[in-house]
């Protein structure tokens, strides 16, 4: 190793590397908070002040990361957090947590990622590690970050170091955390992979090296792209089991008994969160580039996508058999987050259904107890309380996220008709209740 690595390596090692994350939300905070408990010294970095000042204060806005931690952390002066990137200069590791959303088109916009690296540029120094955890396609941090940062004049593994890590967090899981989550890492050169190594080691229990920055960018891919395509296979399965006069939960529940050969994914209203909507698109888009028509995703990206068109289609049947009409009915839904016991509303299949709902004229309120307030195009407004009256009040109760702490049994015995999109009411039975 140079001795430019070798010396960050030993910064690392003995903690005294001062670590720099651009990012504050649901991957870069609690990274922070992780190296912050491990004895370094972290500076947060994000464009929203608002997300700045709610940390400076001590205050934790995700689930995941408790308040104390970063209370205590913040106290101890081993975590700080500011807008001005001008910080970068002084720091010798940077990871970049930012947003990689699809445009329109499904195609990859990296104007986030981009925008990072053209911050970092103007700081970049001898003896700095840099690290993009941003979710993207095989070949962005050779084909797009490395060249643009070789503008420094330095030269990559030797002056200055660049890897690949991807994040791996799954909001929510109270099982595995970014401690206990191993970690990937693909560097540009040797030496750049072994120093993400040692980084990581220090706040991670498991890192995992590959070859790779391309084959680390293609890990995320297919760990999303593999629930994508089972979870569309398991939702068409419910199509098909309803067409029948199955009930798709049971025949899941019992083939998941057998002890090999089958692992078990259950249907719902759609897909959420920032990650399995749309990282598969992200392949599929490289993969048209080298003549590959990727059947697999895009078959799995329309059955996931018609999902909440027919929630809807049941809702209508349901009301139909009560002689209700969808148009002037009033419906609550419940959980409008992505999936249960978070607070991340993007993608959720929730705002689907709600527009598709308000579009025919259905006027909708909601209950969620980690959504205060849901801004939308169409909609604005604030949770309801879960009270018995709200409950009779409405032609329809909507379960769409399956909430641990919901108060099941209000919601059946208040309730003129349910849909129940996640099987929340297992074991409940009732002529009322309508499962996907």
């Amino acid at each position: 190793m140079e001795d430019i690595g070798k010396q960050l390596e030993d910064k690392i090692r003995n903690k005294t590397a001062r670590i720099g994350i651009i990012g504050m939300g649901y991957v870069g905070l609690p990274l922070a908070v992780e190296f912050g408990k491990a004895g370094f010294d972290v500076t947060g970095l994000d464009v929203d002040a608002e997300r700045i000042q709610t940390l400076k204060s001590g205050k934790s806005y995700i689930p995941d990361v408790a308040t104390s931690d970063v209370q205590s952390l913040v106290a101890a002066g081993r975590f700080h957090v500011t807008t001005d990137s001008e910080i970068l200069k002084e720091l010798d590791t940077v990871t970049i947590c930012v947003p990689t959303p699809l445009r329109k088109t499904k195609d990859p916009d990296l104007s986030f990622v981009m925008a990072s690296i053209e911050v970092i540029l103007r700081y970049l120094h001898s003896g700095q590690l840099v690290v993009l955890e941003s979710t993207t396609y095989p070949g962005t941090t050779d084909e797009m970050v490395l060249p643009l940062l070789k503008k420094s004049g330095l030269k990559v593994g030797r002056d200055f170091f660049l890897a690949f890590s991807p994040e791996r967090v799954d909001p929510g899981n109270i099982r595995y955390t970014t401690k206990n989550t191993p970690k990937i890492v693909g560097g540009v050169t040797p030496v750049c992979t072994q120093l993400a190594r040692t980084l990581y080691e220090q706040a991670v229990e498991t890192v995992v090296p590959v070859s790779s920055t391309k084959v680390a960018e293609t890990v995320k891919l297919l760990e999303n792209t593999f629930r994508s395509v089972n979870i569309a296979m398991v939702n068409e399965m419910a199509l098909m089991c309803h067409r029948l006069g199955i009930n798709v939960w049971e025949v899941i529940d019992a083939a998941a008994t057998k002890p090999f050969g089958f692992l078990p994914f259950y249907p719902g209203p759609g897909i959420g969160g920032h990650c399995i909507p749309i990282d598969p698109f992200y392949l599929s888009w490289k993969v048209r580039q080298h003549g590959f028509e990727p059947r697999f995703i895009e078959l799995a990206g329309q059955i996931n996508a018609r999902m909440p068109e027919y929630v809807v289609e049941k809702i209508v049947e349901a009301l139909n058999r009560n002689k209700k009409c969808l148009n002037g009915s009033k419906m609550l839904v419940v959980g409008v987050a992505y999936k249960k016991d978070i607070n991340d509303v993007r993608e959720s299949p929730a705002l689907d259904i709600i527009s598709l709902l308000m579009r025919q004229g259905v006027e909708i309120s909601y209950h969620d107890p980690f959504v205060p307030v849901l801004q939308m195009d169409e909609l604005e407004q604030r949770s309801k309380e879960l009270t018995q009256e709200l409950l009779e009040s409405q032609d329809c109760v909507v379960i769409v996220a399956n909430h641990g702490a919901l108060d099941y049994k209000k919601i059946v015995k208040s309730s003129k008709l349910i849909m129940d999109t996640r099987n929340a009411l297992k074991g409940i039975n009732g002529t009322h209740i309508v499962r996907l």
